[in-house]
């Protein structure tokens, strides 16, 4: 049984089922991608899965199955990876599950200028407000979006935030994957 806790809103769900299930593989992950379908079109196309996909109910109407792609391929960059992407039209949404390191907005003005990507990152990592966070975003087609973020000191399904503004940039290079 699911320890995700029930939200309204179906892809807020499986937002939260995504992290759920990024929670239970540990910290120091690669990031993970998720194509989201439909579940009822999943279990009227793919009646050898319906048992695996839980009881038939009312709310699995508007629900949402994530499905983990490939691995991520090492040493690419993200943005260039999701540039390379495209779904089928059975695809309803998708999602990506990643662990960077955040600085709370007060730091923001300590922040060094004009350092390269890396030692950005060196300095962050550094930094003694740093915080691990995992962000789990998902959109649909339609341009619904929604996001999950867990810090690592409070990693607990209680303490994850969701929201659909939380991680915009990442919203919108998902999104960009429905483009035509």
């Amino acid at each position: 049984m699911s320890n995700t806790p029930m939200a309204a809103n179906p892809l807020t769900r499986a937002v939260l089922e995504i992290d759920e299930y990024a929670s239970g593989l540990g910290w120091d992950q690669p990031a993970r991608l998720f194509a989201l379908v439909d579940t009822a079109r999943l279990r009227a196309e793919q009646p050898s899965l319906a048992g695996r996909l839980g009881p038939d109910g009312e709310q699995e109407t508007t629900a949402y199955t994530p499905i983990e792609q490939d691995k991520i391929p090492a040493g690419k960059p993200l943005d260039e990876f999701l540039g390379t992407i495209a779904w089928p039209e059975a695809v309803a949404g998708c999602a990506l599950t990643v662990e960077r390191m955040m600085l709370p907005p007060s730091a923001e003005a300590q922040v060094p200028k004009d350092l390269g990507e890396a030692a950005l990152t060196k300095w962050v990592a550094q930094h003694p407000e740093r915080q691990e966070v995992r962000m789990t975003v998902a959109v649909l087609r339609d341009g619904a979006r929604e996001s999950a973020l867990r810090l690592r000191e409070k990693d607990s399904p209680t303490e994850v935030l969701t929201g659909s503004d939380l991680v915009p940039g990442l919203a919108e290079a998902l999104t960009a994957t429905f483009a035509e």
